[in-house]
């Protein structure tokens, strides 16, 4: 049986957006879209993960392991979620516009995070 392969996407920050650009790679035991969007998977990390081969997976039904986290999508306006990811060096990608905000600013890192972003900001990229 051979290995999955997985794909690279490159996501930007959509309109009044900030952070990024991320490059999103799986890898083995480190492949799991997360969507934590208030329950099912939100068409952005659909998106994610049909393009890279990754596999969705529904942060508010289950959890998840940092470690096994490719990247987090998240619809936080606000201060809780949008730093928890980036804290533990998890990409995170909102779809809301939010810029670094409460008690966790200084770890939402443009190398780390990227806000704004609907399907049309993630590209595949071509090897």
């Amino acid at each position: 049986m051979s290995e999955k392969q997985y794909k690279k996407v490159r996501i930007v920050a959509g309109g009044r957006g900030w952070g990024g650009p991320l490059v999103i790679e799986p890898k083995p035991g480190r492949d799991l879209i997360y969507s934590v969007t208030g329950g099912g998977i939100h068409p952005v990390a659909q998106r994610i993960a049909d393009l890279t081969g990754g596999t969705p997976f529904d942060g508010f039904r289950s959890k998840a392991d940092f470690d096994e986290i490719a990247v987090a999508v998240i619809d936080c306006g606000g201060t809780a979620r949008v730093g928890v990811y980036p804290m533990k060096k998890v990409l995170t990608v909102d779809v809301y516009a939010t810029k670094p905000s409460g008690p966790l600013f200084r770890f939402i890192t443009e190398d780390l995070f990227v806000s704004g972003v609907g399907e049309e900001q993630i590209e595949l990229i071509e090897e």
